[in-house]
């Protein structure tokens, strides 16, 4: 596919550059903004740049938020004592829409994925560790993707927090194995949430 400018050719390969978009849809991408007036590209563009500049991680959780200290882990009437591991803010998102789970959360950034060169190191997990050995939390909910590589990363932290004594739970299987959390349906995640069980090492 030949683009007679190279300015749009750019746009292209910058969209193109997202997950989930290809060549087609973001050529039909770029001459839509091509078609928009200046003050509204300025506009589209200015998103961008103020996501970069201002959104912060909280210092907390790690969930995504404009200021220090997420909404929900200000919150003073959210269980302070019970914390739910997930992935990214996609899973706290379909967590929250479920209105099932009212404690607070920890957010990894990712999970361990060798064939990604993903490791532990990569993961926000010692202030995890850190909290758990302050004597605060009371349950550890693990609500990682059914995957082989959420299971993975349930069982390194596992590891590390075993000798605190703190509860570990994790989400029944209403969530099917294999597939990721953001992708469940409310009810069903839910209700996964409510049914916890003790997370067991498999042997």
């Amino acid at each position: 596919m030949k683009i007679p400018s190279k300015h749009i050719e750019n746009v292209v390969e910058q969209l193109a550059s997202l997950p989930g978009i290809g060549k087609r849809t973001a050529l039909r991408l770029a001459l839509n903004l091509l078609n928009r007036s200046k003050d509204e590209v300025d506009t589209f563009a200015h998103t961008f740049l103020d996501m970069k500049k201002f959104v912060l991680k909280c210092e907390e959780c790690g969930n995504v938020t404009d200021t220090p200290i997420c909404s929900i882990c200000s919150n003073s009437g959210r269980d302070q004592q019970t914390v739910c591991v997930v992935e990214d803010i996609r899973d706290i998102l379909a967590i929250e829409a479920t209105e099932s789970y009212k404690g607070r959360y920890h957010v990894l950034g990712a999970i361990i994925s060798p064939m990604d060169g993903i490791g532990p190191n990569d993961l926000n997990i010692e202030p995890l560790i850190r909290k758990a050995g302050e004597g605060t939390i009371k349950e550890i909910i693990f609500a990682l993707s059914s995957t082989m590589e959420g299971d993975t990363t349930n069982y390194y932290i596992y590891k590390k927090l075993q000798n605190f004594n703190i509860p570990i739970t994790t989400l029944s299987r209403g969530v099917a194995i294999g597939s990721e959390l953001q992708y469940a349906d409310e009810l069903t995640l839910g209700r996964s949430i409510l049914n916890r069980q003790p997370f067991k090492v498999q042997q």
